[in-house]
């Protein structure tokens, strides 16, 4: 059995999930040579701008496509909520891990909670769509870029540049970092990113002795759940600039859509929710999606996608 080269970011918590892949792998087969191999892609570089206005989430995952396509590398492990839901034809998803938490974490060290913040304390975020649920329900506080790793985010938390931050409950459980968590935001208002918590194994299409190598990895409940999350965003063709939310979970047996689309400047919020059968995830995620178009969604991502642009 040749050896496996897994190309991730040089970051702290994407070198985590590349080693959390490599000893699955390695589970499965003892024998198995796993190699990884680590580059700063130049979403990693740009620190001093928002993702939306310097090209999205898709600057952390081109360069490592690109080592795919070069052959320098046979697998990319990412951030599911990092990938665009309509994949290049190049790419295909070989496996989905098991989910961790998929909520928003509230980071603090001087506040019990969000809703104990005093007007004009200054919230960190980085996303579209936390930006967004914080002006919606928390229309007081002053929202701040935040951008970096999670060690940086923190410590500009902790050198007083924010009064609290929002961060993803996976990656600090991932590094060991839970204690750091104030709050976990589970109330309704708060619907996590689509894939949020999930990892993904992406590999050249057609590489069909890898997808079966990887095939045991991955976990049929979480690929059902981010799989109808990820339909939702394909039907509405919205980019992961766009302040979109999708939450799929199991409850009583079926899967539930929860979902968020929001215009913060035209303080338009639209939201969806759709249940099914588990196995019928794709039509839940695109009956989902024609919910939030009868509200007038695809206006929104044309006009959104349209200044993102600009």
């Amino acid at each position: 059995m040749r050896p496996i080269t897994i190309i991730t970011r040089n970051s702290k918590l994407a070198m985590w999930q590349a080693l959390h892949v490599k000893q699955l792998l390695q589970g499965e087969y003892p024998e198995l040579e796993v190699l990884i191999s680590g580059i700063t892609t130049e979403g990693d570089r740009i620190l001093d701008q928002s993702l939306e206005k310097i090209g999205g989430k898709g600057l952390f995952i081109k360069e490592l496509e690109y080592q795919l396509l070069a052959g320098n590398a046979d697998i990319a492990v990412h951030s599911l909520k990092d990938l665009p839901a309509n994949l290049p034809s190049e790419f295909e998803l070989a496996a989905i891990l098991k989910r961790e938490d998929a909520h928003d974490a509230f980071v603090s060290n001087k506040y019990k909670s969000l809703d104990e913040m005093p007007v004009n304390s200054v919230v960190g975020s980085s996303s579209a769509r936390r930006v967004a649920i914080l002006k919606r329900y928390y229309p007081h506080l002053q929202i701040k870029l935040l951008r970096g790793n999670l060690q940086t985010r923190l410590a500009k938390l902790d050198n007083n540049e924010y009064d609290a931050i929002i961060l993803a409950v996976a990656g600090l459980k991932r590094l060991d970092l839970e204690e750091r968590i104030t709050q976990i935001l589970v109330d309704d208002k708060f619907i996590p990113a689509i894939g949020q918590g999930a990892l993904a194994v992406e590999i050249k299409a057609g590489a069909l002795e890898l997808k079966k190598l990887l095939a045991p990895l991955n976990d049929d409940i979480s690929a059902a759940l981010v799989g109808a999350e990820r339909e939702m965003g394909r039907y509405l063709n919205a980019s992961c600039n766009i302040p979109l939310a999708g939450f799929a979970r199991i409850v009583d047996n079926q899967l539930k859509l929860s979902a968020l689309l929001a215009d913060v400047n035209a303080n338009v919020y639209l939201t969806a929710e759709v249940s099914g059968a588990v196995e019928d995830y794709l039509r839940v995620g695109k009956s989902c999606a024609e919910q939030l178009i009868n509200q007038g969604a695809a206006e929104i991502v044309q006009r959104l996608s349209a200044a993102n642009h600009g």
